[in-house]
């Protein structure tokens, strides 16, 4: 079976390592780790994920603002997105949601409950 391709898009380093290797240790994912959004839809073309998780506060493009530029892409717009964020704004929740996004996480976030939203987040693209 294909492994799912992940996309994390954070400017915090140890948040992108955890992620990382959490993910990869289950042996059901590809990870790719990027410290900012702003070649998001370069990166995305390349790598093709399943799935992109996207932080809100990042310098250059945050993620409510990569929401919208993938959402402008033919093949940005089909991937989902999950916004992980150490910060719970009501505002940036609901402008991620207007963009589109499948869900809201907010850090710290347990390993299982980043795989199930990951998975539901990829079972509502098919």
């Amino acid at each position: 079976m294909a492994k799912k391709k992940v996309m994390v898009v954070d400017d915090e380093q140890d948040f992108l390592s955890i992620v990382k290797t959490n993910l990869e240790e289950t042996n059901n994912y590809e990870v790719k780790t990027l410290a900012s959004a702003n070649n998001l839809i370069s990166e995305v073309y390349a790598f093709e994920p399943d799935v992109i998780l996207l932080d809100v506060l990042m310098p250059g493009v945050g993620g409510v603002e990569a929401c919208a530029i993938l959402n402008n892409d033919p093949i940005g717009k089909l991937t989902p997105i999950i916004i992980v964020s150490a910060l719970f704004k009501d505002q940036d929740k609901y402008c991620a949601y207007k963009e589109g996004i499948n869900d809201y996480l907010v850090k710290p976030v347990g390993k299982n409950d980043l795989i199930a939203a990951i998975e539901k987040a990829i079972g509502h693209q098919h």
